[in-house]
């Protein structure tokens, strides 16, 4: 037989193994939270104003809210819905984070709770055409635009639209509104903005034509301009009070910009069916680098965390992606329009993203040294215009 010191020593090494087993390991935190893996492709995402959470719409009707962590293995699913018959289209949250609210292709507009998941109402046939758009005005008072370019403002309290005007040709991708709430701004696959006066509940005039669909519209620079990302892969820029043409354009290099997001008065995110998430700054116009990608995948929707810490994105890999963009509010983009480099590569901005390969100046590069003159000279003159009021 071992000598009792041997077993004794087996004892110990058990008894620290089994002491070890039972102390939980500390979880390792990231920059990022994890992926979230759907059961089917999600078209839309939202931050939820206060709590760390996120919901999700997906083609198949279902809506899913999650809670989020930087914490490995911390994210968790709190609940899900399946009451739309087809596709969610859109989900936001309301201002005060207690309600979701959703549109569908099956032509409903649906109000959730969100702590228990619970409908709280449902306008069925909400419009004759499936929904493609929402946007929340106030706690009482929302948009919605549908595939045949009707838009309708409604009233919670009543349950009904106070507002029903058909203006476009084609669908309605988006909706903004300005900060006194009075301008209600619309992009359409038609290639022109809807501008609407909802104090006056009426049209007030459509922008010109643009070449390719618009797929997305947000204000920036304080209120003095207006964004629109185009089929095309161009970035249309429209004065306040200048709706009916646009002020300047420029190409980001793009498939296509199907979602934007402003994070700064003067830098927004661009997402498009190549996969690529762009950062861009407005006025100077440049394409800062990529903040993440969906390999070969056509993204959704992009959607900023109420911090502006995370970027959330999904797409036709039906995964939910969350990318760090705490440093873009501290870029500075230099007015002085340096000469491009034709090697150059799309910059990688966070340790996520990677190097696209892609010239990512080409589209704004000239063909020739008298062309890029004029331009420089245009481009001082945009920046003294708008010198000293950003």
């Amino acid at each position: 037989t071992a000598p009792p010191t041997a077993v004794n020593g087996s004892d110990v090494s058990l008894f620290v193994q089994e002491e070890a087993a039972e102390e939980p390991k500390t979880p390792k935190i990231r920059d990022t939270p994890e992926d979230i893996k759907l059961e089917a492709i999600a078209n839309t995402i939202a931050f939820h104003p206060s709590q760390d959470i996120l919901a999700a719409g997906d083609i198949d009707g279902d809506i899913y809210l999650f809670s989020y962590s930087c914490a490995e293995g911390a994210n968790k699913e709190l609940w899900s819905s399946g009451h739309h018959l087809k596709s969610c289209r859109k989900v936001l949250f309301s201002g005060d984070g207690q309600k979701l609210f959703s549109v569908s292709k099956d032509k409903a507009v649906h109000i959730m709770d969100v702590e228990a998941g619970k409908l709280l109402t449902r306008i069925p046939k909400a419009h004759k055409a499936p929904i493609n758009a929402l946007l929340l005005v106030d706690e009482n008072i929302f948009a919605t635009g549908d595939d045949e370019g009707m838009l309708k403002v409604w009233d919670v309290r009543r349950g009904t639209s106070f507002m029903d005007l058909k203006q476009h040709e084609d669908f309605i991708s988006d909706i903004t509104i300005d900060q006194d709430k009075r301008t209600l701004l619309t992009s359409s696959g038609d290639g022109t903005m809807g501008v609407f006066n909802i104090r006056r509940r009426r049209f007030e005039l459509l922008s010109e034509f643009q070449n390719g669909d618009l797929n997305s519209v947000c204000i920036m620079k304080r209120g003095r301009k207006v964004v629109c990302g185009s089929g095309e892969g161009k970035i249309y820029i429209f004065n306040w009070n200048g709706f009916g043409a646009t002020s300047d354009r420029f190409a980001v290099q793009a498939e296509s910009v199907d979602c934007i997001v402003p994070i700064t008065d003067s830098i927004l995110c661009a997402a498009s069916t190549d996969g690529v998430i762009r950062a861009v700054s407005v006025l100077p116009n440049r394409v800062l680098g990529s903040v993440g990608q969906h390999a070969g995948e056509s993204i959704e929707e992009i959607a900023r965390s109420r911090d502006t810490r995370f970027l959330a994105s999904c797409a036709h890999d039906q995964l939910v992606k969350f990318w760090d963009i705490s440093s873009l509010p501290d870029t500075r983009v230099s007015d002085y329009r340096r000469r491009k480099k034709r090697d150059r590569r799309l910059k990688a901005l966070s340790n996520k993203a990677f190097d696209t390969g892609q010239d990512f100046f080409a589209g704004l590069l000239d063909s020739t040294e008298e062309n890029r003159n004029k331009e420089d000279e245009e481009e001082e003159e945009e920046e003294d215009s708008d010198s000293g009021s950003d």
